[in-house]
């Protein structure tokens, strides 16, 4: 019987875009909604955010990325594939033994590439949202055209 592969998951979240990443020892295979990442991903611009953190953390072409993501846009989904891939990174590089004795000014236990992830500010959740359309108004600001007369 195959060996059973052990997966680390991690949940991300832009605008109204939910991304659930699931990562394992692999090659490099990059999927998202069961498609590989460029033929989902169009724009080049989200294509290279999606592969930010495996870049930063140096795991680009160690692990399989497999994602499942709903809500908002395509720039808005990409957005939450990279914090929920930042946040499996982190859990998985945490499971990890550490290889080498901590540097000094490094904290003990914890590798320098989450470290790096959250320099890098891919960690980090961007919190800005729509703003709700308000009674009275066309829209969230906007008003009614006023009539003097």
């Amino acid at each position: 019987m195959a060996e059973r592969k052990t997966y680390t998951w991690g949940t991300g979240r832009r605008k109204s875009a939910v991304a659930r990443v699931r990562i394992c020892p692999g090659t490099g295979k990059f999927e998202i909604n069961r498609r590989p990442v460029d033929v989902y991903l169009i724009e080049p611009r989200d294509r290279s955010h999606v592969r930010r953190p495996l870049e930063v953390a140096e795991l680009a072409g160690k692990i399989d990325v497999f994602v499942n993501t709903h809500g908002g846009g395509v720039t808005g989904q990409a957005g939450a594939i990279v914090q929920g891939l930042a946040r499996a990174i982190k859990v998985y590089l945490g499971a990890q033994p550490p290889a080498a004795a901590p540097a000094e000014g490094e904290a003990p236990g914890q590798p320098p590439a989450i470290k790096k992830l959250r320099d890098s500010g891919l960690l980090t959740r961007d919190a800005r949202m729509k703003e709700r359309k308000k009674y009275g108004r066309r829209g969230a600001r906007r008003g009614f055209q006023f009539s003097k007369r």
